[in-house]
């Protein structure tokens, strides 16, 4: 007998299972795809590329540093002149009103008297006499009204052009402020990025760059101490030359009849010009001796902090010598010397872009105000490449 059973309907439960799958597959593809394609991840610099970068760095905001600082001078410069210029045309303004006033007077006299004619007036006076008095007092009257005028024309040109320049001296202050932020802005940048550098370093390498900076300074120090030798025999070669001409005068003054008239060829010119320099320096070099350990700090010149050419600058004017404030500027001061031929108290200038400066002390050593993070102190000259040295006295 057949069945009447509802026959049952088959289910495909492999095809989900299939697809999943297949997607699956599909994204594990897409991923690996992806990873091959992706651009490998930026190595790490080494730390002594992280050391030239950074001193880059600190280079480049030791420029910023003094275009800002000629910004400031430079504006605060300008200040002075604006200022002036506005006081001058407020003077020339008042006397502009002072003539107006003046001027007022007299054509209010003139409306009183109505403008009458000079026929008229001698009609009209008591007796000629009395109208010939009166017309001489009426030329004098008129003389001064004519003086009055061409006196308000004068102040009102020349206020006029006042006004001009202060506004012209106004234009060059923005200008200058604008110049005086932009640098601002630059030296915040470099030295930020410098940090950023540092502060990405591990514990390892800032031991291995602090042990680079020691390597550099002790080749730098060993630089200065064959100077100092070297100098040293020098001095002490001309120190016997002058010895053995003193005692070769001194034999031929002996030899000689004593009648002569002769002067000691040893006393040599340039001596008091040397004391001279020698008692200065000495000045310079104890005020900067004595701000050893305060910080450098870019746009300082004392007396808390320093930036390099604001050390020498304010160093120099102990002794009496007014510097610019630039390291640009204080290069073109005084006589330019070879490096061999320093002496106490010149100037050492460094870098190709003459973006640092420091006091010469002697024996290949000068003191300084290195960098931001740093203090002033006593380093060798050759810890940075030499641009060139003057004598600023």
């Amino acid at each position: 007998m057949a069945s009447h059973r509802k026959p049952r309907t088959k289910v495909r439960t492999t095809t989900p299972a299939v697809g999943l799958t297949t997607a699956a597959l599909a994204s594990v593809t897409l991923l690996s795809t992806q990873s091959a394609t992706a651009a490998p991840a930026e190595p790490k610099p080494a730390v002594e590329e992280v050391q030239k970068k950074v001193d880059a760095l600190y280079r480049q905001a030791g420029a910023a540093t003094q275009e800002y600082n000629r910004a400031k001078a430079a504006s605060a410069s300008q200040q002075t002149k604006v200022d002036t210029l506005l006081s001058d045309v407020a003077k020339r303004t008042a006397k502009i009103n002072e003539a107006r006033r003046a001027l007022g007077s007299y054509a209010a006299a003139q409306y009183r008297n109505g403008g009458i004619g000079p026929a008229a007036t001698f009609f009209l006076a008591d007796n000629p006499q009395g109208y010939f008095d009166q017309s001489r007092l009426m030329d004098r009257a008129t003389e001064r009204q004519q003086r009055s005028v061409t006196e308000f024309r004068t102040q009102q040109a020349s206020a006029a052009k006042k006004r001009a320049e202060a506004v012209k001296s106004l234009e060059t202050l923005t200008e200058t402020q604008a110049t005086l932020a932009s640098s601002k802005k630059d030296v915040q940048t470099k030295l930020t990025e410098a940090r950023g550098l540092l502060s990405r370093l591990t514990a390892e390498e800032k031991a291995r760059l602090a042990e680079l900076e020691r390597k550099k300074e002790a080749e730098a120090k060993e630089k200065a101490a064959k100077l100092a030798a070297r100098q040293a025999a020098e001095a002490k070669e001309r120190a016997e030359a002058e010895e053995k001409a003193r005692e070769e005068a001194a034999k031929e003054s002996g030899d000689g009849s004593g009648s002569g008239t002769g002067t000691d060829p040893g006393s040599g010119t340039g001596s008091g010009t040397d004391s001279g320099y020698a008692a200065k320096a000495e000045k310079v070099l104890a005020f900067a001796r004595a701000q050893i350990g305060k910080p450098y700090v870019w746009g300082a010149s004392g007396p808390s902090s320093y930036d390099c050419s604001g050390l020498t600058q304010a160093a120099w004017r102990e002794a009496g010598v007014t510097l610019p404030r630039t390291t640009w500027d204080q290069v073109e001061v005084g006589t330019r010397v070879a490096t061999s031929d320093l002496k106490p108290g010149d100037l050492v200038f460094f870098y190709d872009d003459i973006s640092h400066v420091g006091i010469y002390k002697g024996d290949g050593m000068m003191i300084h105000a290195p960098k931001p993070g740093a203090n002033v102190r006593e380093e060798s000259i050759y810890y940075m490449p030499i641009y060139g040295s003057v004598r600023p006295a």
